[in-house]
């Protein structure tokens, strides 16, 4: 089974993005190795260089990282806030760049609104090509989430099972295609 990380992108109080990382996290969990990175236990502060640089870096730093490098993917749950994603996870995600080499990377956004963070999955998907990753094109975006999933993650729409398993379908297709041609290459 391949290692898939959820790196959940917000701290904020009240945040309803824990409920779709969650929801991730239990079908996840049965198609992959994963765990729940959540940003509030990481607690990094603010970047001021690159880890691989830093002579002294805080070990939750180096903890994330080793998790993000041995990841075979890598999922980022992100609500869209103001139109774009939080300044934690861009935080997080500046502190690495070799950690996200050619890994392949699904995107859960969620709002409060109808569109379910499109705006912030296409800037995510930006960064992460930035970054050398890999976005896959499958997008699972959770509208309303706050009638959308109740606190433990469970969705009041079937519908959202079905996308739910479309979208770990491309990210596992895609995981397993970069794992055979790293096999192939090495």
């Amino acid at each position: 089974m391949y290692y898939i990380p959820i790196l959940l992108g917000s701290t904020r109080r009240g945040r309803q993005s824990g409920k779709a990382a969650k929801f991730v996290e239990t079908r996840l969990g049965k198609r992959a190795n994963t765990e729940l990175l959540d940003l509030i236990d990481c607690d990094l502060p603010i970047l001021r260089q690159r880890l691989r640089y830093d002579d002294n870096p805080p070990q939750n730093v180096v903890e994330l990282g080793r998790k993000i490098e041995r990841a075979d993917a890598l999922v980022i749950v992100s609500p869209e806030y103001n139109g774009g994603y939080p300044g934690v996870l861009k935080n997080t995600l500046d502190y690495f760049y070799e950690e996200y080499h050619r890994k392949p990377v699904g995107i859960v956004t969620v709002s409060g609104g109808g569109f379910g963070g499109l705006n912030c999955l296409a800037q995510l998907r930006q960064v992460m090509l930035a970054l050398g990753a890999y976005p896959i094109p499958a997008q699972l975006a959770i509208s309303r989430v706050e009638e959308s999933l109740a606190g433990d993650g469970t969705p009041f729409d079937a519908a959202y099972e079905e996308r739910a398993r479309k979208f770990f379908d491309e990210l596992l297709w895609i995981t397993a295609a970069i794992a055979r041609q790293r096999a192939e290459t090495s």
